[in-house]
């Protein structure tokens, strides 16, 4: 157990320590160019119209799946009234 958290806390502390000098070529640029306000404003809108968006979806997913599920248990529930399906053959 020693061991286990030894390596951890050494593995740790050296990709704390090595995690600046992998950020720093470009002159701190990152994959998709320079950002400026122009860029920070988009990707905001993009947040704005996806989570509401997302959410909307996800709600339409989740009552119909409510939906089906109700049915299911309204079909369980007639079948076990039903006389037909309680014999056996």
């Amino acid at each position: 157990m020693r061991r286990l958290i030894a390596l951890t806390t050494t593995t740790a502390i050296a990709l704390l320590l090595l995690a600046p000098a992998a950020l720093a070529h470009d002159g701190g640029e990152g994959l998709y160019g320079q950002t400026n306000d122009k860029v920070t404003t988009a990707a905001g809108f993009i947040l704005i119209l996806f989570f509401p968006t997302f959410i909307f979806f996800a709600s339409l997913i989740q009552g119909r799946l409510e939906k089906r599920k109700d049915a299911r248990k309204a079909a369980a529930k007639a079948r076990a009234k039903s006389s037909e399906w309680q014999r056996g053959w």
